[in-house]
């Protein structure tokens, strides 16, 4: 039985059929939320496929839920993408789409509520002041003068904080729990600043925002979440989780559950220096193929299914999630190998003359060997043909098994041919090939030998002209922003993307945007989604056929 549905056991899997065999809940209720700030990534995919994935497999719900209290950075057009990649990974959220900001109001009344039991105070340290008290992690911090004050002055100045009173950053509202704290998350976290910023979604409603670990907990709380699941270096900020929903009059109180994050090799999964290669032109945009975005790696033809069965690989733990390239290419080049149809393209061509050409009529050839009801397609032949140049060679190495001068090679789907004679321009590059084929080979072997070699070929006449993209993995190390001392764009890799002139099948004339083909012996390649219309072919490639990376940096 194939293993690639099978949910992987794990300890947050293990934590939830406890909770349910023990009767704590009835059905699980988990959710996803990012902030609308940028494009998704490769690690974000992973949390989608957890959190999403763990409502399938029990039968029960996850939300998607933006955390858009940081209206400076965040914009619709992040929250429509983030949509677009749930649902293009196969996954759809419970009801309608929630925003933190559906909950302004209720937060706000909790803080007020904090302040009643004497648990917040308005601030009026600077933040350069703030961060002195703060203390260090050696060394305890400081109460600030203003965390007396009375709970009446600190709900009036909250207030007008509120009314827009006061300047941005003049004031903060401050949780009270201990500046003597081991955990400095817990030395009186702000849970409330001044900022007048125009909101998506509020517009100018509000001039104060509630942070991120304030409002996170309360919202899971409101939302019903069960199985609050966040990375790792969320773990030291569980006891603010727990010390607000301890707090505040909420009717359930979730619990937090952090994993590893993964780390991928060749590639970087900072929100803010992704934007920074977009803003610097490095790269063409969020959607380039060579980006870890889940929008850059659908354009180059990663499969959703793929990348849940890389999801599926790689698990989930609490140890250090370290992912070579490899195991990726890996999942995405068995998701197409049964599926992808294939046909003959050439990306570095030379010319073909067939010196006994008596006219030929095109054989037909499966799309796929394993697949018959992917129909099948022409494969005409003709005087004048391209072969790879690299399936040429005039001295070759031990072990050729492709064409030189005098040796043969089968034709893909054709004939037995022989190269008789190669043509070279005045610098002594070889330009074209003359060959003659053995017209009793169609379809059977020569009599009396044996021929090893295959290479696939395209008639001249009957090719089609394609913008072909080889695209390779972005950085030239493996942990390009391991080195804070050098600046991660230091290595990006210059051969990431070449773009060729090639020719392809006929038969893929009218393929539509994302369309996923075997280039035989070259690679698996996907029609462009922007880029790719009838007239006007352009294909990415996807993944090499085997993992040639792994062996050229041995």
């Amino acid at each position: 039985m194939s293993t690639a549905n099978t949910p992987v056991s794990n300890f947050i899997r293990t934590i939830i059929d406890a909770d349910l065999a023990s009767g704590k809940h009835s059905s699980i209720v988990t959710r996803f939320p990012p902030e609308p700030n940028g494009y998704l990534h490769v690690g974000h995919a992973k949390s989608i496929c957890l959190n999403f994935g763990l409502a399938v497999d029990y039968q029960g719900k996850c939300n998607l839920r933006f955390d858009d209290t940081n209206p400076e950075k965040e914009s619709f057009e992040y929250a429509q993408s983030i949509q677009e990649d749930v649902r293009w990974l196969g996954f759809q959220w419970d009801g309608e789409v929630r925003w933190a900001s559906d909950y302004f109001e209720e937060l706000y009344a909790f803080a007020v509520e904090l302040i009643q039991k004497g648990l917040a105070y308005v601030d009026d340290l600077t933040p350069e002041e703030m961060r002195e008290y703060r203390g260090t992690l050696t060394e305890p911090g400081k109460n600030s003068p203003y965390r007396d004050r009375s709970i009446d002055e600190n709900l009036d100045l909250f207030g007008r904080m509120r009314a827009g009173e006061f300047a941005d950053g003049a004031r903060v509202l401050r949780a009270k729990i201990d500046m003597a704290s081991s955990n400095i998350n817990m030395r009186d976290p702000v849970i409330y600043r001044i900022r007048r910023a125009h909101h998506i979604r509020t517009g100018d409603a509000w001039c104060i925002y509630p942070m991120y670990d304030y409002t996170h907990c309360i919202s899971d709380a409101l939302e019903a979440i069960t199985h609050s699941i966040c990375t790792l270096e969320f773990e030291d900020h569980r006891p603010l989780y727990d010390w607000v929903l301890d707090n505040v009059s909420v009717a359930c109180h979730p619990r937090q559950y952090e994993f590893s994050r993964l780390e991928l090799h060749y590639t970087i999964t900072s929100k803010r220096k992704l934007l920074q290669l977009v803003n610097e032109k490095k790269v063409s945009g969020w959607d380039d193929p060579r980006m870890p975005t889940i929008q850059g790696m659908r354009r180059r033809g990663y499969t959703a299914s793929g990348l849940r069965e890389f999801a599926r690989r790689i698990g989930v733990s609490k140890s250090e999630n370290s992912v070579d390239m490899a195991i990726m290419e890996g999942a995405i080049r068995e998701d197409l190998e049964p599926r992808a149809p294939r046909v003959m393209a050439i990306i570095n061509p030379l010319k073909v003359t067939i010196s006994n050409f008596e006219g030929a009529e095109a054989r037909e050839a499966d799309f796929h060997p394993n697949l018959p009801e992917l129909g099948k397609r022409a494969v005409p032949f003709g005087r004048e043909l391209y072969i790879e140049a690299d399936d040429f060679a005039e001295v070759p190495p031990a072990g050729w098994k492709r064409l030189t001068l005098g040796g043969e090679v089968r034709l893909r789907h054709s004939y037995v041919m022989r190269c008789d004679e190669a043509v070279k321009d005045s610098s002594g590059n070889v330009v074209e090939l003359k060959c003659s084929i053995d017209h009793a080979t169609l379809g059977k072997n020569p009599e009396g030998r044996k021929v090893k070699g295959v290479i696939h070929f395209l008639s001249c006449e009957h090719a089609l002209p394609a913008e072909i993209r080889l695209y390779d993995r972005l950085f030239t190390v493996a942990r390009p922003d391991a080195d804070r001392d050098v600046d991660f764009s230091n290595y990006l890799n210059p051969d990431s993307l070449k773009v060729v002139q090639g020719w392809v099948e006929a038969s893929v004339k009218e393929s539509a945007p994302e369309t996923h083909y075997q280039f035989e012996r070259l690679g698996y390649f996907c029609t462009d989604r922007r880029d790719h219309k009838p007239g006007s072919l352009v294909f990415n490639r996807t993944v090499t056929l085997k993992d040639s990376w792994t062996r050229e940096q041995a």
